[in-house]
């Protein structure tokens, strides 16, 4: 097939994205090329919001056919947390027939070199880009995100992370020059000469497990970083979250056939229901590399069997904020109270655990017992979450039916501060909406800690009693210890008490969000930036996104030559 896209026009088109993308990773500034606006993306054109929507609507009932050798049927079954049907079908793969066509076209992606790749790269995140109002859709019906959510989450900021990975991954690689001349004196004899050759070289085929919630925020950091590092790259979604990845492997397909490339080098693997193909993929010989989000049971799984691969694990953790004092307490309030609230909680970064000091905690509004901080976050919440309609632009809908049976028997765990209400959806009857529930337990008793010591994913948070500020550091370092975490928050006046917060992040390796009582919440992050999960507790194994997380996906394989 003749290349549509030359070398030349791709890196014109973006190499300075590519460059721009290194600088903000340098600096860690605030940069963005994706809009987070929906009308950014024109409104009466092919890019815009009713266009989008057209798009994943005629998607509904159809077959999805890549194109992939080795399918011997389709699949479906998909059904949005929104109550629809998508009958939408995917190809299903003989894998014995697909992972040999993948690794065929690695030589040529190979010696592409690093640059070419990262272009590559960047004109499937640009054409994917393009149709982030159909991406959205299709996150929002397979997460649950409610619509704005699932745009920037699964559109805009999905895209950084997955350019972010590219920017790491061409550093990493350019890190070593491609040639060297090599000279060593000898003194009187003449000196040795070579000349030496130096080449990125992938692993093998990447195998990204996709999640539920973020199928795209969660799933392009790996699959970018993968292929811009030469690795084909096999993408098995989340059953109940096929289609996000299943566009954007069609998307990938079509640029790299474009690009001269072999289109298998990317390649979807969806599976029939029951069939649990992960534990398969994942110790077959070619995958060498596996990226994953989920539970810790099966992350443990996979990095105690799959051996022959290099394991990429984000997993569950449960996240902490500190509450000892603040001066502004409707500040910290309303920011705590967004964090509790959004995407009902089924976020890898919410507040889990409230600790307080039962004695009462210290603001610029006067002091406060226990009880009084706990009853006024949960009106903050009420408040939050009074209107209907604001509610479901917050909340989105319940992911599953695990989360909604955990928020149930949260409320027999304890004295129940906050009760959860459902919440009807007039544009979707079928939606399950439900606010956080708060649960208030004692931080003495055994039988509390087997609560809070436990990741409850969803819309669940415990206020734990505590008898002080350096007892909540400690169960904080234990919790941070025993469990990990991806996120913890601290609200303190006290100098004292930030630095031995601050100790417990760094010494047990959590990000630490101090004293937020604006717009920037703690269970956000920002690309470029911020770095999600540290890879140094047990919450996950990998920081997005770091050098680390790049760099052991290739080989430096050296030729050296008599000059």
């Amino acid at each position: 097939m003749a290349a549509e896209l030359t070398a030349h026009e791709l890196i014109a088109a973006h190499r300075p994205t590519l460059d721009q993308a290194l600088e903000a990773i340098r600096t860690r500034a605030y940069w963005s090329p994706h809009p987070e606006h929906p009308k950014a993306y024109g409104e009466g054109g092919s890019l815009d919001m009713a266009a989008g929507k057209a798009a994943f609507d005629a998607l509904l009932g159809t077959r999805l056919d890549l194109g992939q050798p080795g399918t011997d049927g389709f699949v479906g079954g998909e059904v949005s947390p929104y109550g629809i049907e998508l009958g939408v079908e995917y190809p299903h793969a003989d894998v014995d027939v697909l992972l040999p066509a993948m690794k065929a076209g690695q030589k040529a992606w190979r010696d592409a070199g690093a640059e070419i790749r990262a272009v590559v790269c960047l004109e499937i995140l640009k054409r994917i880009s393009d149709r982030t109002h159909e991406f959205a859709h299709a996150v929002m019906h397979t997460s649950g995100q409610a619509f704005m959510m699932a745009f920037q989450a699964g559109g805009p900021h999905a895209q950084d992370r997955g350019l972010e990975a590219v920017a790491y991954a061409y550093v990493e690689q350019v890190r070593t020059p491609d040639t060297a001349e090599w000279t060593k004196p000898q003194g009187k004899r003449d000196p040795l000469a070579l000349t030496k050759q130096f080449t990125p070289v992938p692993r093998g085929i990447g195998l990204v497990i996709g999640c539920n919630t973020f199928p795209t925020w969660n799933g392009y950091p790996g699959l970018f970083a993968s292929l811009a590092t030469g690795n084909a790259v096999l993408v098995k979604p989340h059953p109940r979250a096929v289609l996000p990845l299943a566009l954007t492997v069609q998307v990938a397909r079509a640029v790299l056939a474009e690009a001269g490339f072999d289109p298998n080098l990317v390649a979807l693997a969806a599976e029939r229901p029951g069939e649990g193909i992960a534990k398969t993929l994942a110790t077959r010989p070619e995958i060498r590399i596996i990226d994953y989000t989920g539970s810790t049971a099966f992350g443990d799984w996979l990095e105690a069997n799959a051996r022959q691969a290099q394991v990429y694990t984000e997993k569950a953790g449960v996240n902490t904020v500190l509450v000892d004092s603040t001066d502004n307490y409707k500040g910290a309030l309303s920011n705590l109270a967004f964090s509790l609230s959004l995407y009902s909680g089924q976020m890898c970064t919410t507040p889990q655990n409230l600790l307080i000091p039962r004695d009462g905690i210290r603001t610029d509004e006067g002091p406060r017992t226990f009880d009084e901080v706990v009853a006024d976050i949960a009106r903050a919440v009420d408040g939050l979450l009074g209107d209907d309609a604001r509610a479901n632009a917050l909340l989105g809908a319940i992911v599953n039916p695990d989360v909604k049976a955990r928020l149930e028997a949260a409320a027999g765990l304890g004295e129940v501060a906050l009760a959860s209400r459902e919440i009807a959806n007039p544009e979707f009857p079928g939606a399950v909406v439900r606010t956080p529930v708060i649960v208030k337990l004692d931080g003495a008793k055994p039988d509390d800690e087997a609560a809070y010591m436990s990741e409850c994913f969803g819309p669940v948070s415990f206020a734990v009693a505590v008898d002080s500020a350096s007892e909540a550091v400690e169960l904080l370092r234990r919790t941070i210890r025993e469990k990990g975490a991806m996120t913890v928050g601290a609200y303190t006046t006290d100098e004292e008490v930030e630095q031995a917060v601050q100790e417990v992040c760094l010494e047990e390796a959590a990000q630490l969000s101090l004293n937020l009582v604006g717009g920037v919440y703690v269970n956000q992050t920002a690309a470029f930036s911020d770095f999600h999960g540290s890879g140094g507790n047990p919450a996950a194994n990998a920081a997005l996104t770091d050098g680390a997380f790049v760099a052991n996906r290739f080989r430096v394989v050296e030729v050296r030559r008599e000059a």
